[in-house]
């Protein structure tokens, strides 16, 4: 059984890593190579300029505004999504009343409802999402004022993305709601594969739904917690903030770069400004700092398996 075992392996293995190494490796090496250069990504011509656009980079007082934003991003939508995830799909797969001659743990009345509606954003694609908050955010005609000066509070109409202090934070109620959706059902699943015998243990020893929660659900659901977690962070830094903000923002990222985020500064750099070497600079810090999240969150969330 072991003869020719390395090569059956190597055998299977070297097409799907060369693919990888390609597409995914190999451009990571050009990033690097061309944030040496003065590349301005129209011209075939450059020359190697040393650090000259990291320097530069540090001392643009836009990039460390986008990397605010971007960190902020990272240590607040993961913990605001997981969060409400978690509740919601605890709530409908364990957090019931024990109905008459049904089973002990069973979720809310009505939980097969309410996965199709926490799920329903993620038929839609997030640039519809994005158009769709556009126009609710509307200071004048939007749902949301309209609705306040309907409950009588006229007095209360903010400008939503046209303020510079309310503007980041509506960008991530909506990256929170078009996401949220996918984690319940990512976290139901992992519940639904939990025995039911711990739940009626726990129940048996006087256990309410809180002490539940943190005692069984957790403990057991860590692992999917933190890969979840992980994979929200890296939606925050990237494809999802970046077609949020271009999307319903003024600039995009205003106003007054309010909303900028680092991977829509690399945008700007190398497809409006022609700076190709000095955007993939920044796309080069944007790797570090989603490789750092990764592996604090990976740290940070480690602890014995738990088998069941």
């Amino acid at each position: 059984m072991q003869h020719g075992k390395y090569r059956f392996i190597v055998g299977f293995l070297a097409l799907p890593l060369g693919l990888y190494a390609l597409f995914v490796v190999w451009p990571f090496i050009q990033s690097i190579y061309y944030s040496f250069t003065d590349w301005t990504g129209l011209s075939p011509e450059f020359k190697m300029v040393g650090f000259d656009n990291y320097s530069r980079m540090l001392d643009d007082d836009i990039f460390w505004k986008s990397l605010q934003h971007s960190l902020l991003f990272a240590l607040l939508l993961p913990v605001v999504t997981i969060g409400l995830a978690l509740f919601f799909a605890f709530m409908i797969n364990v957090g019931g009343r024990k109905r008459r001659n049904g089973p002990v743990i069973t979720g809310v009345r009505g939980s097969g409802f309410y996965k199709i509606v926490y799920f329903f954003p993620q038929v839609l694609s997030i640039a519809i999402v994005a158009l769709l908050f556009a126009f609710a955010y509307n200071p004048d005609s939007g749902a949301i004022n309209s609705l306040l000066r309907g409950i009588g509070l006229e007095d209360v109409q903010p400008l939503w993305l046209g303020d510079p202090d309310l503007a980041l934070w509506a960008v991530m109620g909506v990256l929170v709601w078009s996401t949220v959706g996918f984690f319940v059902v990512l976290f139901s699943a992992g519940m639904a594969s939990i025995p039911a015998e711990m739940y009626e243990a726990a129940l048996l020893d006087g256990a309410n739904r809180v002490t539940t929660f943190f005692r069984v659900t957790l403990p057991l659901l860590w692992d999917t917690v933190q890969s979840g977690w992980v994979y929200m962070g890296i939606l925050a830094l990237g494809a999802e903030s970046f077609a949020v903000v271009q999307i319903m923002t003024t600039g995009p990222g205003g106003p007054d770069y309010s909303t900028t985020v680092m991977v829509l500064y690399v945008y700007q750099k190398a497809f409006r400004d022609g700076q190709a070497a000095y955007a993939t600079t920044i796309g080069v810090a944007l790797l570090v700092v989603t490789l750092a999240f990764a592996a604090v969150v990976m740290r940070l969330g480690r602890r014995e398996r738990l088998e069941y």
